[in-house]
């Protein structure tokens, strides 16, 4: 079967993988050079500890493993399972962490909440003020802008994958598509990852799509002069991640409301180390459109102190600041938007933040679900 998968991102390159461990051929469309949208532009993490209970922790769950076997193909992924730490400062924020680990579903996460003095054995950069930490040895970490192109490359090695950046898909139908070169692509099956690409062609194709877009800011420092061996969270991702909920978290939400700026942004702090040993920080999220063209200061200052409480020390120099923006199906009851949208031709969009920790997952229930 030849195969065309439309968008770079880390949904279709995990998609033009499945298809080529089936036996298909492929070619891989992007309209960049290379892919410059939400797959690049975020941590790098593979979250399972804040996951619903359920099909989306499951899957979190299928990709995790997904990511370490690729690893051993594909090195040049930069994949770590470093865990996380998710730093707790108060009795109200232990309260949700002690109710988290009493889940029937705990160790297959991985959690344990675990004391100052352990948390700082598993990672000494933490020197600032912390009462506990809930630590999740299933969390990992891949190299966000490098994931892409060192995947391909694996691909390309399979003699039956090629790939076309700078092709803007203008025209699709059943086993066809055309760029914006004219040039027509003929294929027995066409999926479409358009990522947060939602107008053009996907307006066209699909009107009134139940997916939203939203925005997010982060920022990387210089080269930090120690390791953080694992990756780092702040009790705002507990308020953030839906596998919290229950009545701990409502107590600390109405006992410890979160700070203005971080709520009227959305925010939680998440913190990777790069392995190059810069910091990967953030981050916000806007759900309004029309989304800014720049980016608001006030966020960065709130992140930049709270890490810095952490750390017990002053950050690196920030070296880089940017705004991504993502596609989040509004279904609640899915996790992702697929959808065939012509004979033979199917939508795969909307994983909102889950996109870099459950594409490998994502793209096998494709395939399961065509069947092909």
């Amino acid at each position: 079967m030849r195969v065309l998968i439309v968008g770079g991102g880390v949904l279709g390159t995990m998609h033009a993988l499945r298809a080529l461990e089936r036996g298909h051929g492929v070619v891989h469309l992007e309209r960049e050079a290379e892919a410059r949208g939400a797959s690049v532009r975020n941590f790098g993490l593979i979250w399972v500890s804040g996951r619903e209970p359920g099909p989306d922790l499951e899957l979190a769950l299928r990709a995790r493993r997904d990511w370490e076997r690729l690893a051993a193909d594909v090195p040049a992924l930069g994949f770590r399972g470093n865990g996380s730490l998710t730093v707790l400062r108060t009795p109200a924020e232990v309260r949700v962490a002690e109710d988290f680990v009493a889940c029937p579903d705990a160790a297959e996460r991985g959690t344990k909440l675990l004391d100052a003095a352990e948390a700082r054995a598993l990672n000494p950069a933490l020197r600032g003020e912390m009462r506990a930490a809930l630590w999740c040895e299933r969390d990992a970490a891949v190299e966000p802008r490098t994931a892409q192109p060192a995947l391909r490359a694996h691909l390309a090695r399979t003699g039956r994958y090629t790939w076309l950046p700078g092709r803007e898909v203008r025209d699709v139908g059943e086993g066809w598509v055309r760029d914006d070169t004219g040039e027509r692509h003929g294929a027995d099956l066409v999926i479409l990852c358009p990522g947060a690409a939602l107008g053009g062609l996907v307006g066209e194709l699909r009107p009134n799509l139940l997916v939203r877009r939203v925005r997010l800011q982060m920022m990387q420092t210089d080269s930090l002069d120690e390791p953080l061996p694992t990756s780092v969270a702040d009790a705002d991702s507990m308020r953030y991640y839906p596998g919290y909920r229950g009545a701990s978290l409502d107590e600390l939400n109405a006992s410890e409301p979160q700070p203005e700026v971080a709520a009227e942004n959305g925010m939680q702090l998440l913190m990777v180390q790069r392995i190059h040993n810069g910091l990967t920080i953030g981050d916000t999220h806007e759900y309004a459109e029309p989304f800014a063209f720049d980016v608001h200061e006030d966020p960065y200052e709130h992140l930049k102190q709270r890490t810095e409480e952490l750390l017990g020390r002053p950050l690196p120099r920030i070296i880089r600041r940017w705004a991504g923006v993502y596609a989040q199906t509004e279904d609640k009851s899915r996790i992702v938007h697929r959808e065939q949208v012509l004979p033979g031709v199917w939508l795969v969009t909307g994983p909102g933040g889950r996109g870099m920790t459950g594409s490998p997952a994502i793209a096998t229930d494709t395939w399961q679900e065509l069947g092909a």
